[in-house]
């Protein structure tokens, strides 16, 4: 009987490990998806917040914190897009000058667009860009663009021409005007 009595005893020891391992492994599954789910909300939160931190400060701004219109490289889909960039010739032309004495600029200058199709567009009037800035550039004195100041209202100038030009628009496609280079001799 002893035996026996010992057999049902084992039977009932081995059950017992085996139920608290299933349970520790369903406690642990459990922990580790609230865990989870708690770092998710977390992150979403975080993430809501910088972001309506981001649009308190451009409004604070006037809007003005990425480009003219408030735009941070959305396309018309609505999704963040990098902005691309279409790199000019260099313009060399001679500058207006009140002795006569020859003055040159040499100016390399990068435009920043919202996405590749409207650099595909700039690239279709290419030869009209190109003449409305060579215009602009030669009807310019050294005393007028060498300053900062001046520099930021020629690009702005750049800017709106090229955009008439291309859209009609003074404020689309191209968001801003780059001096890659710019030598005045």
């Amino acid at each position: 009987m002893s035996k026996a009595a010992t057999a049902p005893e084992g039977e009932g020891a081995a059950e017992a490990p085996k139920k608290k391992g299933k349970m520790m492994i369903i406690l642990i599954a459990v922990a580790v998806l609230v865990l989870g789910g708690g770092g998710a909300a977390y992150f979403m939160m975080a993430k809501k917040k910088a972001a309506e931190e981001e649009a308190a400060a451009a409004e604070a701004d006037g809007g003005d914190s990425h480009d003219k219109k408030g735009k941070k490289g959305k396309a018309k889909d609505g999704k963040e897009h990098p902005p691309a960039f279409v790199n000019l010739e260099a313009f060399t032309v001679n500058l207006r000058t009140e002795d006569n004495a020859e003055q040159y600029l040499q100016a390399v200058v990068a435009l920043k667009v919202e996405d590749p199709t409207s650099a595909d567009k700039l690239k279709e009037y290419m030869p009209e860009i190109r003449h409305k800035i060579l215009l602009m550039l030669s009807s310019k004195k050294a005393v007028e663009i060498n300053p900062p100041e001046g520099r930021e209202e020629l690009a702005s100038a750049m800017r709106e021409a090229i955009n008439e030009v291309v859209s009609g628009d003074p404020e689309e496609p191209v968001l801003s005007v780059l001096f890659t280079s710019f030598i005045i001799q």
